[in-house]
């Protein structure tokens, strides 16, 4: 099989796995049975052991396979790129700085403000932003594969940590639920002058260190 294929088939079963394990069908009753270590250990093995191979392989096949569309990336795109790319980071920081009450960790302040303003998933979608902008420049069958899976993962993930908060009759979730949005910018544009500067600054200065880090050009 190539590349792709096998990029594609292990996108599946990781996406099937993460999420079928999780569900709160299968979750409640493998914790009662294995115990919630021995849970926790099973989950994360099963992603590991799918998750590993998939990088492996697409980073022994970058740019692998035919290519879909060709976009030429000149100066503008470019720094267009680079800001989308920040923003995103910059989204992600603000959830760990200030946890989500949309995701699967208990707690996190209910009140729609800061990056909650732009979505209520700023860690998944913000990154979402990123593997999205990956695609325009980054077009083979090998590359689709790969940053695609990550932005229908980070989708299906979102929407899945939603159901299962709406699932557990949490009303004060169902409040903020109500009140945010699910894409980011689903509710305008007005959500960016919600950023704080030390959100903004840290963000900005995590994406300066991703490029600094990164091998090669982010975008040809």
């Amino acid at each position: 099989m190539s590349p792709t294929v096998w990029i594609v088939l292990l996108w599946l079963a990781f996406a099937t796995t993460h999420l079928g394990l999780a569900s709160v069908r299968a979750e409640p009753r493998l914790r009662a049975r294995l115990g919630d270590a021995a849970f926790l250990g099973l989950y994360s093995a099963i992603a590991l052991a799918l998750f590993v191979p998939m990088v492996a392989i697409y980073f022994s096949n970058r740019h692998g396979g035919p290519w879909l569309w060709v976009v030429t990336v000149g100066p503008g795109l470019r720094a267009l790129l680079y800001l989308g790319s920040t923003l995103g980071i910059v989204l992600a920081v603000g959830a760990l700085l200030r946890p989500s009450p949309a995701s699967i960790v208990p707690g996190g302040s209910r009140e729609v403000s800061g990056v909650y303003r732009v979505t209520r998933h700023p860690l998944v979608l913000g990154l979402a932003i990123v593997w999205a902008l990956h695609l325009i420049p980054n077009a083979s069958t090998a590359d689709v594969a790969f940053f695609g899976g990550f932005l229908v993962f980070s989708l299906l993930g979102a929407w899945h940590q939603d159901a299962r908060k709406l699932h557990a009759g949490d009303e004060a979730f169902r409040a903020f639920y109500d009140s945010s949005a699910f894409l980011p910018f689903g509710r305008g544009l007005g959500g960016l002058a919600g950023l704080s500067p030390l959100v903004l600054g840290i963000g900005v200065l995590a994406a300066l260190g991703i490029r600094w880090l990164h091998p090669g050009p982010l975008w040809p």
